[in-house]
Parts: structure tokens; sequence; C-alpha cells
């Protein structure tokens, strides 16, 4: 019998910390089960222990420094000997890293003194984090290129869909093979739909006849939140149908976005939730939701859109976003602009037309909805690809 193959994952956060390059990284390694060893290395959080047991793969994790003003932690990985020890022993064939950063690093580092393939996958719009850090052109770029170094010593960089492709060579000057591997969900259809969205009534106090606005994901500006809250009172003046708005989700700007609600007076029109961990009270939101309204200009190609595909509830998203490249406006989805008035205007013309509404909705599930079973199935098939052609070239 051959020997299943050892593959290493990189990743320079992981629970508790909760974002979207956590889950693919958790789904990666769940899925990758069903055909080889797998071990995920992440940073630890000093004061926020967590249970390792839970998960169906083993984690090794190093130690971390907590950054003022961040949700995140800096790995340190080359100061825990410990760690370090762990990575050197572990017999990878093959790693694939997540990040960019110190852990992303040491993987491909333990790639080339191994000399085994080392694949990336880019997740995120780096430059945009730079500049909102350093708000300077010229200092966000170069360390734009510092960045693309990294990139550049691994086989290959993955991408998450066709625009971050696009990103990653024109603007960003990558130079080597690049590939896209889609995101996706383990999120089912729910069976009973009335059954669902009763429960998610009763949960939040939602009446029957409510039309229903969903966002889910981290409360944050980043996320472009704050054009929901500005478009909620164009809503409020012009709908003529009662609806609420949900969203799901904590996150830095929380403080921000409430007072902002309460300053346009939406503020009984507004729920906040929190952060729902019940996969299947997310799925009945989901459902319960008449949009999935998703304005992002930061995402690259975020899970929450997936999710809400398989539910068959369109969202609306931003005219240009790298987020709603797979979008195509009243067929999968809907597309406005980064204008408050604007997007609630095409939120009203949705409303509008609910037979269009839900056929759009069915070609979302049908165009976007993937589980994460089959794109790891593809992600392996790549794996054994570069594997043999490393053989070959060898």
């Amino acid at each position: 019998m051959a020997k299943r193959l050892r593959i290493g994952l990189f990743q320079d956060a992981f629970f508790p910390v909760i974002d979207g390059v956590c889950e693919v990284v958790d789904h990666y390694a769940r899925e990758l089960r069903s055909y080889a060893e797998v071990v995920v290395f992440v940073p630890s959080y000093p004061g926020k222990p967590y249970d390792d047991s839970v998960f169906p793969y083993p984690v090794i994790r190093c130690s971390s420094l907590p950054v003022p003003l961040l949700d995140y932690n800096l790995p340190t990985p080359d100061l825990d000997p410990v760690f370090l020890r762990r990575v050197n022993e572990s017999d990878l064939d093959l790693v694939h890293i997540h990040s960019p950063f110190s852990i992303g690093k040491l993987g491909i580092r333990y790639a080339k003194k191994h000399k085994i393939p080392v694949i990336a996958t880019l997740h995120s719009q780096f430059r945009r984090d730079f500049m909102r850090a350093v708000k300077n052109e010229t200092v966000a770029q170069n360390m734009t290129m510092q960045l693309m170094k990294t990139f550049a010593a691994c086989d290959e960089t993955w991408t998450v869909n066709d625009a971050m492709e696009k990103l990653l060579h024109q603007e960003y000057g990558y130079r080597g093979v690049s590939r896209v591997m889609r995101n996706a969900t383990e999120m089912l259809p729910v069976e009973d739909r009335d059954q669902a969205c009763r429960m998610v009534n009763e949960r939040f106090s939602i009446r029957r006849r409510d039309k229903v606005f969903l966002f889910v994901g981290r409360l944050n500006m980043l996320k472009n939140v704050f054009l929901i809250a500005h478009s909620l009172s164009y809503l409020k003046e012009r709908a003529d149908f009662p609806f609420k708005m949900l969203f799901l989700g904590t996150g830095q700007d929380e403080k921000k976005l409430r007072a902002l609600i309460r300053e346009n007076g939406v503020e009984d029109l507004t729920i906040f939730a929190g952060r729902v961990t019940d996969r299947d009270l997310l799925a009945a939101a989901y459902a319960r939701a008449d949009l999935f309204l998703f304005p992002s200009l930061y995402d690259a190609s975020s899970l929450v859109q997936v999710e809400a595909a398989s539910q068959g509830t369109p969202g609306v998203f931003v005219e240009g976003s790298v987020t709603s490249d797979t979008i195509t406006d009243d067929v999968n989805g809907f597309l406005s602009y980064n204008d408050a008035e604007l997007f609630a205007e095409k939120v009203l013309s949705v409303m509008h037309d609910p037979k269009k509404r839900k056929k759009v909705g069915e070609n979302a599930r049908r165009d976007l909805y993937i589980q994460w079973k089959d794109v790891v199935q593809e992600v392996y098939r790549n794996y054994l690809r570069i594997l043999h052609e490393d053989i070959h070239e060898a």
C-alpha cells in the first residue's frame, strides 16, 4: 500500500481568531484527511487557550505577541525552539502556505531545505491593507513588492477568483505560475425553509411580514458596513414595506456602526445579533433573508456569499469590487455602486420584482454554491500534479 502524503498547512492566524482564511484552512485540513495526512502550523494566543483536541487533525502552535489595536497577534516562530523542532520533524511531502508572513515564510524555508514543493494561496488584497496602515502610495507599493518575493519563492500561487489572479499579475507584478481555486462552504440547503424562517423570527423577534436584509461578517469599516447604515435611512424613507436589517457578527467598529445607526434614526429597524456559531441557525438566517447585503470593497472572495447562495438567497454587491467578480448583475446577484442612495435604490428595485429576485437566487445557488469536498478534491489532484512534475524535474 502506497504511503499517504503528508501535507503541511501554514497560516499566521487561527482559532480562536475568526476570519475567512482560518475557516478555509480548517476546511482544507478536514477534507484533505480523506486523501492524506495533514498537519496545521499556526500561532497560539497567550491568555486565550484553545482546545485543539476538537480538530480531527494535529495542530502545532508557535508563540505569538499581541499587536495593539489589531484583532491579530504577531507569530514568533523563530523564537520558539519547540515549535521549530516539531516543524523540522514533521516529514512533510508538500507545503501549502496561506499567508506570506512569518509562519508562511517558515513553511517556504522548510520546503526549500527538504526539496519539496510549496504552494501559496493569495487570500487578501494586501496592498489595500498596507495603504490603510501607512497611508502612503509609494510605501504601500514597496511593501507589496517585498511581499511578492515571498510568493515568487513558491512553485505556484493560487487565488480565489479571476479578479484576484488578475490583481496578482497586473497590479502586484507576480510573474510565476498561478491558478484559481475557489472558496466553498460545507453548508447544505435547509430542508424545511418554512420551519427555518419561523426559528429565525422567534430567535430575533422578527415579524412574519417583515422583509429581512442580512449582513454576516466582521463589523469592520473594511467591510463597508457604514454604507449599509447610510442606505437604511434612504430605505426607511422610501420603502413601502416593513423590513428589518439583521447584522450577524461582531468587530472592532461595532460601536461606531451602532452610533451611526442611531444617528440615522434606523435603530428600530436594525438587529445586532452578535456572532452566530450555530451553523443550523446561520443557514436558517440566510434562508429567512430576502437579500444578502455585502458591499465590501476589501474581501477577495468571502465565504459568506457562498453560504448565502447555498440557501438561494441573492446578494447585493458593489460593482467593481473583487468579491463581486463571480456576479453578473440581474443573473446570479445584483450589483450597485459604492453610494448609499444608489445602493438603497438597487435594493428597492429588487424588492419590487419578487419573481426576478427568486430567479436570481436560484441562479446564485446554481453558479456560486460549491461544497468544500468538491474544491478539496481538485486541490488534492493539483497537489499530485505538482508532486509528479517535481519528481520529473528533479
